[in-house]
């Protein structure tokens, strides 16, 4: 039996030794893939004793096959033929330089995201293809463009913390699917980086993944239907999950540099610290949303500041405060429902339900507030 977890904590290592080793990078991670797929194929019944060493030298034996077929770079062949194909792996962790080379500002977010994968969660292709949904084919153009984009920039030549931080939320928020599980593998990546740095944001960021995934059973039904979170059994939340996403989260706001996925976490954690919607303590998470809008002026912490503020002090509150965010907004139609039908316009809010799901962009969210019309509607008849 692999540990597959083992291979992919020891990519960065290994894609680092084959860089300062003269490989450039894009040469040095397609040999980097081709020994994990060769230790998949070989380890169950040749376990190496030193798997790190094992994959520095097929990587390296690879990169040099390649190098070596091509007859417009002769010259570069002379070079790394010197270099010597076995040795002792240097410690050197390369896993912080590579999350930030992967997040460089010259790709896109997508692109970003399918190469950290590729780089530094040591996914294949066909991994990350089948978690995005998305042929093969397609995920190997995307993957290349974007080796493509980097091609030449050193390892420590990269984007900011936040732009690190932006693809490994984005990561997460693409949810579960394909034989990858996409939240667990950026919890995972997340959890490697905090490793890493000190900075406050990471753990922030770790602690408000952890908050979230926490309620990962509970938040569909047996059919796959969507459980809004008033709905929720909260029995099925993962206690351990919020025990150490709280902790985490202590630690980093002591050190009093405060930033979104903090403030986020926290808005997490008092949800994750209610017995019900009703004991949910609003008044403070409306004031961590404040602490969110001065971070960040975003439409859609307003979005969800009127929700939490139609809580607190009643939906004509919300539906004050939501007059200060875009209409066109993704869920804008729905929380205007959820607050007209708590202020008691239930024909209004009907209308409202069903135009938000024709804007729906899954099937489940579809389903979801089709039914939140069709209630809403049955409480407009009159009995019989």
């Amino acid at each position: 039996m692999v540990d597959e977890s083992l291979l992919r904590e020891l990519v960065p290592t290994v894609i680092g030794v084959l860089v300062r080793r003269g490989a450039d990078f894009a040469s040095a991670e397609d040999a980097v893939q081709e020994a994990l797929i060769r230790a998949l194929e070989t380890w169950p019944e040749d376990s190496p004793r030193g798997p790190k060493a094992w994959l520095v030298t097929v990587a390296w034996r690879r990169f040099l096959d390649a190098t070596r077929a091509e007859a417009s770079r002769r010259g570069r062949e002379q070079v790394v033929d010197s270099e010597p194909e076995v040795g002792p792996v240097p410690a050197t962790d390369d896993t912080l330089r590579l999350y930030f080379l992967c997040a460089s500002p010259v790709l896109a977010p997508a692109s970003a995201v399918a190469l950290t994968l590729r780089a530094v969660g040591g996914l294949t292709t066909r991994q990350i293809a089948s978690a995005y949904l998305v042929p093969e084919a397609t995920m190997a153009q995307r993957i290349s463009r974007a080796k493509r984009r980097i091609a030449g920039l050193p390892l420590d030549t990269a984007g900011g913390l936040a732009t690190v931080l932006r693809v490994l939320y984005l990561v997460f928020n693409e949810g579960y699917g394909g034989d990858v599980d996409l939240a667990a593998e950026a919890i995972r990546l997340t959890r490697q980086l905090a490793e890493l740095t000190d900075e406050p944001e990471v753990a922030g960021l770790l602690a408000l993944m952890l908050l979230h995934h926490a309620r990962r059973a509970s938040r569909t039904g047996p059919s796959g239907d969507l459980v809004p979170l008033a709905d929720q059994d909260r029995t099925r939340w993962d206690t351990a999950a919020i025990a150490e996403g709280v902790t985490i989260l202590q630690h980093a706001l002591a050190r009093d540099q405060l930033g979104e996925y903090q403030a986020q976490a926290a808005i997490a954690a008092l949800h994750a610290d209610a017995p019900s919607t009703a004991e949910t303590d609003w008044v403070q998470i409306v004031e961590w949303y404040d602490e969110l809008l001065r971070l960040t002026d975003s439409p859609v912490v307003r979005l969800n500041r009127a929700v939490a503020l139609g809580e607190a002090d009643g939906p004509q509150a919300g539906l004050a405060a939501l007059a200060a965010v875009p209409p066109d907004l993704p869920r804008y139609a729905a929380t205007s429902a959820y607050l007209h039908e708590r202020a008691g316009d239930l024909a209004h809010a009907a209308d409202l339900y069903a135009q938000a799901a024709h804007a729906a962009t899954s099937v489940a969210e579809r389903d979801h507030l089709t039914r939140q019309a069709a209630r809403t509607r049955h409480h407009l008849t009159p009995p019989p």
